[in-house]
């Protein structure tokens, strides 16, 4: 290993590092993941002819700059899938598309509001992503549990609950979008064979966790509070279904079309962009415009779309220069080539860092085959789904969904690792064995 490679490991090292303390550093970790990928791209200009000696040293930076394009325009595709979907779900929870979210939840059963928080977390998930999910969950859960003891105790549910629904579907999690945009798994078996054990992987922490709560709501307490929309409640229903409806439709429209997955996000987007200008059309502006698609694209979080360049970029530097290979084969050396111990380790250190590298890291080491286990919907790539995502669950930074849960419910890293990871663990490895017994018995 030549100083420079040396070089570069070190500087992604420190970078992760900050990042994984950004709330004590309180520097924003797109920063930092912005910085990570200039600063390896340039250590790697230092010396490229020691990387690529088969290339002219008079067309280096050539070879390099495509290099950038081409890791570009795979991270671009991905971004922006996550920005048409940011943008879908906000324009219908702004215009109330969500409320029956809330109606769905009314109960005054403690242990039945459990299972239906549940439930429509788990489900919203697959459809939406984890992180908004887990919002739109926590704001509802606001209005029906006044006790912030219990209300924790559903907030930590939502956190498992989302990252468990968000491994079984391709547009569930960051993680298994970037898998299904690079080919490795497809709609149809990820949904098949990662369904089941996404779902044990909720039932048994939800299980232990109805152990904690006992009796029924105060029926005060327990009232949904309707909202005033500028909408009628048709209009909020059609907003809700083209919105959700549409996600839905894009792994059919790529099946139909073979165009990339973020075409449909787009064709979503427009729709549904112009049907809520039409409904706006007829109203006062003092009312509406607060509501209308180009005032929301100013709410979209930047900052998790930087990171997000910053990291996958960044990553892409240590696959050029070979690491993640080595690093690949070290690990297959080290657990003998067993998938399932191999997976399962990079799913607990999905709850340590951020499960984006992880899995970026994870595609660059090791190579999509023709047959066998490492091929298209392969037991690696569907066990890399399941665990990159159902992993992070165990720690409460381990997540997007439990940082912003966290944030939302001051949540304190102690109190979690204390009552929670136990009962997120001993779920992730029922649904590793649900897994197992899956490919044993069909």
């Amino acid at each position: 290993m030549t100083t420079l490679t040396v070089m570069i490991i070190a500087l992604f090292i420190v970078g992760y590092l900050c990042i994984a303390i950004e709330s004590v550093t309180e520097i924003n970790k797109a920063a930092i993941a912005l910085l990570m990928c200039v600063g390896c791209w340039t250590l790697l200009m230092v010396a490229p002819g020691a990387y690529f000696p088969e290339v002219p040293a008079e067309g280096l930076v050539g070879h390099v700059s495509g290099l950038i394009q081409h890791h570009l325009g795979d991270t671009a595709s991905t971004l922006f899938f996550l920005m048409g979907a940011m943008t879908i779900v906000e324009i219908v929870d702004s215009n109330g598309g969500f409320n029956f979210v809330r109606d769905t939840m009314k109960t005054r059963s403690k242990r039945k509001l459990l299972w239906r928080v549940a439930f429509m977390t788990f489900f919203l998930s697959a459809i939406l992503d984890n992180l908004t999910t887990s919002i739109v969950m926590i704001m509802v859960l606001r209005k029906l549990v006044q006790s912030r003891e219990e209300r924790l105790v559903y907030a930590a549910l939502i956190i498992i609950a989302a990252n468990s629904g968000g491994a079984f579907s391709p547009i569930g999690d960051v993680t298994t979008i970037m898998l299904w945009i690079k080919g490795v798994i497809t709609t149809q078996g990820v949904i098949t064979e990662i369904f089941l054990p996404s779902l044990i992987s909720m039932v048994i922490p939800a299980l232990i966790l109805q152990t904690q709560l006992h009796g029924k709501f105060d029926k005060e307490q327990n009232l949904v509070v309707g909202e005033v929309s500028a909408f009628t409640k048709a209009q909020r229903d059609i907003i809700f279904w083209l919105g959700v409806g549409g996600l839905v439709f894009v792994p059919i429209f790529r099946a139909l079309t073979d165009l990339p997955p973020f075409m449909g996000i787009l064709l979503v987007l427009g729709v549904l962009w112009t049907v809520t200008e039409i409904f706006h059309r007829d109203r006062g502006e003092e009312d509406t415009m607060a509501r209308r698609v180009s005032d929301l694209l100013s709410r979209i979080d930047l900052s998790t779309i930087m990171f997000f360049l910053g990291i996958l970029m960044a990553v892409a530097v240590l696959e050029e220069i070979g690491t993640l290979t080595a690093l690949g084969q070290w690990l297959n050396d080290v657990t003998s080539g067993n998938h399932y111990l191999v997976t399962g380790i990079i799913g607990v250190l999905s709850s340590i860092v951020d499960n984006v590298p992880l899995v970026a890291g994870a595609m660059g080491m090791y190579p999509v085959a023709e047959v066998g286990d490492m091929a298209v919907d392969g037991i690696f790539w569907q066990l890399l789904a399941y665990c990159a995502g159902v992993g992070g669950s165990m720690l409460i930074i381990g997540s997007a969904a439990g940082v912003v849960v966290m944030g939302l419910e001051k949540i304190t890293f102690g109190w979690y690792m204390k009552r929670i990871t136990w009962i997120a663990f001993t779920g992730y490895l029922a649904g590793i064995l649900c897994y197992w017994l899956e490919k044993m018995v069909f």
